[in-house]
């Protein structure tokens, strides 16, 4: 494997303003051929699908190679490939879909660990329909979401599972696997949010055993756009159609008007970028991607491992969960400093970080609260040592 950070570095302008840029779990800044893409899209001519003319084929070869590129991500078939804004409004637009054939008494899982765009619309979904909501706890030591536990919570009632491939906010990554398998007793839809988890881990659709996998491409430096990948594409067509346009098939029965053409060229040259993050991968695009996020994946644990454990030796500062699997997301707490006061304090030494007021989400949970809030990091394709050790100096600081 051969995963170079100087050379990844390189390719993003943005890392010029001299800031640290821990504040991945954001989304990560644009590499240069992204915003190429886009702008060399929005300079040619582009129209709507549908015509015999150069303008309209280059608007459905755009959507066509986006569809390809997010199959690839996650190992699907490009039929199943819905395109759309955001993970958020997508995961919306399934809820309200999936939700019209639900009853008073219909069951749906989420879990603690998951953001709030793949619970909320699941809640209003089940207020919608006079369904219940069970939870998913997580363990407040680790922060890691037992897969035993969805054993009891899916009942023959269960018409759906939500669930995330990683946490943005603490880094834990569930087994995914062995959640489905509990799901696969009943008919229960299993939906996967792995915006997190798709910027540093490879991702399978079958292995998961998920039903649908939602990604949104500025997690890993793409344009502001976002996919559902549906594992059987023919389930679709099953679906009530939320389109526009009267007949919608496939894909098209979930999305909503035209797309925004220059930002799917983007999407496609962001998956080429992630492709690419390792200069000895070779062969089809989705070998290439397997390979540079592995490359990516073990490059990055060293560089987590090295953080956490210079945090965890400050006597001031807590590190929040300690979970076997994980991105590189964490969160902790600085002993007698609140959260905003210590991201103010990064700022003043130029590193990115974020403050959670820890009233909503996981951290209400563990009580995050009541000691100030907690401060979030995240790591990027881009992060190097010198940057953590900038962190844990500031950090130190606080003490």
């Amino acid at each position: 494997m051969a995963f170079d950070v100087a050379r990844v570095r390189g390719l993003f302008p943005a890392l010029g303003d001299g800031w640290v840029h821990l504040d991945a779990p954001a989304g990560m800044q644009v590499p240069e051929q992204v915003a190429t893409a886009v702008s060399t899209a929005l300079r040619a001519p582009v129209s709507g699908p549908g015509g015999i003319f150069p303008a309209s084929q280059r608007a459905e070869a755009i959507v066509d190679a986006a569809r390809r590129a997010v199959a690839d991500l996650v190992g699907a078939d490009p039929a199943g490939v819905v395109l759309g804004p955001s993970s958020a409004v997508l995961l919306q637009r399934l809820s309200d879909a999936v939700s019209e054939t639900w009853f008073l008494g219909d069951e749906v899982v989420v879990s603690r660990l998951d953001h709030s765009s793949n619970i909320a619309p699941w809640q209003r979904a089940a207020q919608r329909t006079g369904s219940v909501v069970r939870w998913a706890e997580v363990d407040i030591e680790t922060c890691e979401l037992p897969a035993w536990q969805y054993d009891e919570l899916i009942t023959d009632k269960c018409k759906l599972v939500a669930v995330t491939a990683a946490s943005g906010s603490v880094g834990s990554r569930p087994d995914l696997a062995k959640i489905a398998q509990s799901a696969r007793r009943t008919d229960a839809l299993v939906v996967v949010d792995a915006s997190s988890a798709a910027p540093f881990v490879p991702l399978d659709i079958t292995s998961m055993d998920a039903d649908v996998v939602a990604v949104s491409a500025n997690a890993w430096g793409g344009p502001p756009v976002g996919a559902l990948v549906f594992r059987d594409p023919s389930r679709l067509d099953l679906l009530p159609s939320v389109a526009v346009e009267p007949g919608a098939r496939g894909p098209e029965r979930l999305e909503l008007g035209p797309h925004a053409y220059p930002l799917l060229a983007g999407l496609v040259a962001s998956v080429e970028y992630l492709a690419g993050l390792d200069d000895a991968a070779v062969g089809p695009r989705r070998e290439r991607l397997l390979t540079s996020l592995g490359s990516v994946k073990a490059y990055q644990a060293g560089l987590l491992a090295n953080l956490i454990n210079e945090l965890r030796s400050l006597r001031h500062v807590m590190v929040i969960g300690d979970a076997m699997r994980r991105v590189p997301a964490l969160a902790f707490t600085v002993a007698g400093v609140k959260s905003t006061d210590g991201v103010e304090h990064l700022s003043e030494r130029g590193v990115c970080a974020f403050a959670d007021s820890g009233q909503h989400g996981v951290f209400s949970v563990l009580g995050v609260g009541e000691v100030g809030g907690a401060i979030r990091v995240g790591l990027a394709h881009y992060t190097n040592a010198v940057e953590v050790d900038e962190l844990v100096r500031a950090v130190a600081e606080l003490g």
